[in-house]
Formats: C-alpha cells, sequence, structure tokens
C-alpha cells in the first residue's frame, strides 16, 4: 500500500480527493491537513510514502512545507496547483519534489502519477514544462528577494530587517528597488508579485 498525506487549504477539494483516491486499491489516505505547517506536523506523525500537496496553501505555501518535509522525512512530494508557474517548477525540482501537476488532473491520473513516484519516477505536467523553457529571467538580486519574501508576510519594515539580518534603512532600499523593477506602488504588491511568478 502507497500510504498518502493529502494537504489543501480548500476543504472540499482536499476532502474529495482523498475519497477518491482513497477508492484506489493500492493507496491509502493515512492523514489530511488544510495548511502548510499542519502538512509538515502530520508528515512528522505519520511518515506517508507520498505526500500530495497544494501549492497554495497558507500561511508559508507548499513548497516551503516540501522543503521542510524533504529535510526530515524519505517522503516523495507531489505539488498540485491552480497557477503553474514555471519557476516555481524549477524551485520545486531543485528541492527534489518529485511531481508537478495542475488542479485540473483527474483523480485517476493523479493515482497513476502517485504510483510512478513512489516506483522512484518523476512526473512534470508537459504544459508546465513547456512554459519553464520559455519564461523570462527574474529581474531581482537575491537580497532583494530575501526581503520580498520577508514583506509576504505582512511584517514591518523593523520586522523584515531582524528577520533578514539587516538594517531598516537597507531593507528600505531594497524594497524600493524592488518595487521599482517590478513597478509596484507597494512593498506588498511588489512580494504577491515575485510570489505569483514564481521568485519567491
Amino acid at each position: 500500500m502507497i500510504r498518502l498525506l493529502i494537504a489543501d487549504d480548500e476543504d472540499l477539494l482536499r476532502g474529495a480527493l482523498a475519497a477518491l483516491l482513497g477508492l484506489e486499491p493500492d493507496l491509502v489516505v493515512v492523514a489530511e491537513a488544510s495548511t502548510s505547517t499542519d502538512a509538515v506536523r502530520l508528515a512528522r506523525e505519520h511518515r506517508p510514502d507520498i505526500a500530495v500537496l497544494d501549492l497554495e496553501m497558507p500561511p508559508t505555501d507548499g513548497l516551503r512545507a516540501a522543503e521542510e518535509i524533504r529535510a526530515e522525512l524519505p517522503t516523495q512530494i507531489v505539488l498540485v496547483t491552480r497557477h503553474a508557474r514555471p519557476a516555481v517548477l524549477r524551485r520545486a525540482l531543485a528541492a527534489g519534489i518529485r511531481g508537478f501537476v495542475p488542479k485540473t488532473t483527474a483523480a485517476a491520473r493523479l493515482a497513476e502519477i502517485i504510483r510512478d513516484v513512489a516506483a522512484g519516477r518523476r512526473y512534470v505536467d508537459p504544459d508546465i514544462a513547456a512554459s519553464a523553457l520559455t519564461e523570462d529571467d527574474c529581474p531581482l538580486t537575491d537580497r532583494e528577494l530575501e526581503v520580498l519574501r520577508a514583506a509576504r508576510t505582512g511584517a514591518s519594515v523593523v520586522e523584515i530587517a531582524a528577520a533578514v539580518h539587516l538594517a531598516p534603512g537597507t531593507v528600505r532600499n531594497y524594497l524600493s528597488a524592488a518595487m521599482s523593477k517590478l513597478g509596484a506602488s507597494t512593498r506588498h504588491a511588489a512580494a504577491h508579485h515575485a510570489w505569483e511568478q514564481g521568485w519567491i
């Protein structure tokens, strides 16, 4: 049996997916989570073979949860997303994620992908893979991305500065540069844009 953790903040989707996958004779859902924090906690507790994680899941996201799970456990990860951004695909592959699928994937097909991943293979949706080859490069520096990542939580400049170990004035400069490059009017808009593009 392949033991699964299903994590999605949308209760109806998570419940339906768990029920459909549970009908498969070789799959068993051992835990369900509605947040990225719970996904990591339940993965530690149940040690599933595969975690099927929604990418857009608070309070961080499915990719961050996947990185935490992979750092501690042999659990393989399949990321499911409504908005498949090529930069996220690259980050996911770099983090060792074995499956990357859109939410439009049928449950029966997802079950096949889960079996492939359990057998040691990798699956990436072909449309996502094709768009990853043509995507523009990120115009932001590593430091600008770092402060935007911290800004995404709604933190103040002082809180961001403490999180990234920089002076508040330096953080303001990085945020201003990032906002200018992205044409964003606020740091929150810049952070959201960078997240949507998969850069953070």
